[in-house]
C-alpha cells in the first residue's frame, strides 16, 4: 500500500512496529472491541499500517478504556484498571517511547517505577541500606494518584521535554478518553489517568518527577527518598526534621493539585536492637515488604536486632487468598508434572519477589503449597490417604525427584 507524501506528523513506521512488539510481549487482555492479540496479529500488517497512517495525519481518537476491578498485588482489596484495546495500546506505546527516550536521563537516580533499567528490588535494598544510616522514615502515601492527578501540569510535565505536537495531541486526547464500565456505562472524567494503559506510566513519572523529586533536592538535599510511581519513603535525621518535611510535602502535594492519605501516611521511627526509643510507629511497607525489627546474624554468626524487609503481613495474605483460589486440591485431572508445570511458574514469582530479603519469611506461604499438594495426592490417589502411607510416598518422591516442585530446595516439609 503506498505511502501518502504529505502526512503532517513524521512518525516511523519502525517505531510502530517495536510498539507492537512490546505490547505482544507484555500480552494482556481485550479492550472495548473484544479483539485479543492473536486477532489483531492475524490482520497484523493492516492494522499497524492504520494505526502509523492516523496517527501520522492527526485523525487518530482513542476508543474509550474498558475498566475492570484486580485485586492489590501487595494487600488486601482491589483497584480499578484500565484496558486499552490492542490498537490503542500500540499507538500509546509509540508516544511512550518517543517520551521515555527523551525523558528517563533527566529523572532522578531513586525514581524506580517503570523504568529501563530499574526494579522495585533496587528502590527496597536502596530503602534498607539507608534505614540503616537514617533513624526517621515518612511513609508517604498518595490519594488516589492515577484518579486525581490534574490535566493541566501533567501537559506542563510533557511539554518540558518534548516540543513534538503529535505527542501533546495523542496525551491530551487519552487523558480525555472517557472509561467503559462493566454493563457499558461510560463515565468522562476531567482529571487522572488510567491506571494500567502504556502511556500512564511514563506520564506519571513525569509528573512526579517536577511535582515531587526535583522540589525534594531542591528543597531538603539532606533527606534522601526511594520513589515507585507514586508511593515513596523520605529518610530523616530525627523526628523534628521529618514532623517538619512531612508538614511541606503535604502542601507541595495541595499545591499540585494532589493531597496524602491522612490515614496511611506517617512518621516511622526505625527502631532496631541499638535504636530503642518508644514511638507510636516502628514499622512500613514498600512495594509490598513490611519494614521492621527483625532478628538476624551478622557476617561472623553474631545474632543482632535489624531494621529489615521482608514480605509485608498483606501481601502474605493476598498469596494465601490466591492460593485458596487456584484450589489445587481439585485439579485431579492434572498429573503429578502437569500439576508442576501449572504452579511452577507462579510460585518462581512469588519466590523471586518476596525471597529476596528475608526468604524465610515465605516460608508459611511454601509450606501451604505443599498441604494443598498433600490434599491433592490424597484425592487422586486413594491409597495415599492415609498419613503413613502418603509420608512413605511423599519421603519417596523427594528422594527421586527432588527439583520437580521449584520451592522444594527452600521448604520440604508438608505441613502448614
Amino acid at each position: 500500500m503506498p505511502e501518502p507524501a504529505d502526512k503532517p506528523f513524521a512518525i516511523p513506521k519502525p517505531m510502530v512496529r517495536e510498539a507492537w512488539r512490546r505490547v505482544k510481549a507484555n500480552k494482556g487482555a481485550p479492550g472495548v472491541d473484544g479483539q485479543d492479540l492473536e486477532r489483531f496479529e492475524a490482520g497484523l500488517a493492516d492494522n499497524l499500517y492504520k494505526i502509523w497512517n492516523r496517527m501520522s495525519s492527526g485523525s487518530y481518537f482513542p476508543p474509550p478504556v474498558r475498566t475492570v476491578e484486580i485485586p492489590k498485588p501487595h494487600g488486601s482489596g482491589v483497584r480499578m484498571l484500565g484496558v486499552p484495546t490492542i490498537a490503542d495500546r500500540v499507538a500509546q506505546t509509540v508516544v511512550a517511547m518517543h517520551l521515555e527516550a527523551r525523558a528517563d536521563h533527566r529523572f532522578h537516580p531513586d525514581s524506580y517505577g517503570y523504568r529501563p533499567g530499574k526494579s522495585a528490588h533496587e528502590a527496597l535494598a536502596a530503602c534498607r541500606q539507608r534505614c540503616w544510616g537514617y533513624d526517621w522514615v515518612i511513609d508517604l502515601d498518595v490519594q488516589e494518584f492515577f484518579d486525581t492527578v490534574p490535566w493541566d501540569l501533567m501537559v506542563r510535565a510533557v511539554t518540558a521535554v518534548t516540543d513534538a505536537r503529535w505527542v501533546l495531541l495523542y496525551v491530551e486526547r487519552w487523558l480525555a478518553a472517557p472509561l467503559e464500565h462493566p454493563g457499558g456505562a461510560l463515565e468522562k472524567r476531567t482529571k487522572g489517568t488510567p491506571q494500567g494503559s502504556a502511556v500512564s506510566p511514563i506520564l506519571a513519572n513525569l509528573f512526579m518527577h517536577y511535582a515531587f523529586d526535583s522540589w525534594m533536592v531542591r528543597s531538603f538535599p539532606g533527606c534522601p527518598f526511594e520513589r515507585y510511581a507514586d508511593d515513596a519513603v523520605v529518610h530523616c535525621k530525627t523526628r523534628r526534621q521529618a514532623q517538619y518535611v512531612l508538614g511541606r510535602i503535604a502542601a507541595r502535594m495541595r499545591e499540585v493539585g494532589l493531597r496524602l492519605h491522612a490515614e496511611k501516611t506517617r512518621i516511622v521511627y526505625c527502631k532496631d536492637g541499638r535504636r530503642r526509643a518508644e514511638h507510636e510507629h516502628t514499622s512500613f511497607t514498600f512495594l509490598g515488604y513490611a519494614f521492621r525489627a527483625r532478628g538476624a546474624r551478622g557476617r561472623y554468626g553474631r545474632n543482632f536486632t535489624g531494621f529489615l524487609p521482608a514480605i509485608s503481613p498483606e501481601a502474605l495474605k493476598a498469596k494465601r487468598a490466591e492460593l485458596r483460589r487456584m484450589r489445587i486440591h481439585r485439579r485431579t485431572d492434572l498429573s503429578l508434572e502437569g500439576l508442576a508445570r501449572w504452579l511452577n511458574p507462579i510460585i518462581a514469582g512469588w519466590i523471586n519477589y518476596y525471597g529476596r530479603f528475608y526468604r524465610t519469611a515465605l516460608d508459611p506461604l511454601l509450606k501451604r503449597v505443599n498441604a494443598y499438594l498433600r490434599r491433592w495426592a490424597g484425592r487422586k490417589y486413594r491409597r495415599l490417604r492415609t498419613e503413613k502411607r502418603f509420608h512413605g510416598w511423599w519421603t519417596g518422591l523427594l528422594a527421586r525427584r527432588p527439583g520437580l516442585f521449584i520451592h522444594w530446595r527452600l521448604v520440604r516439609s508438608y505441613q502448614g
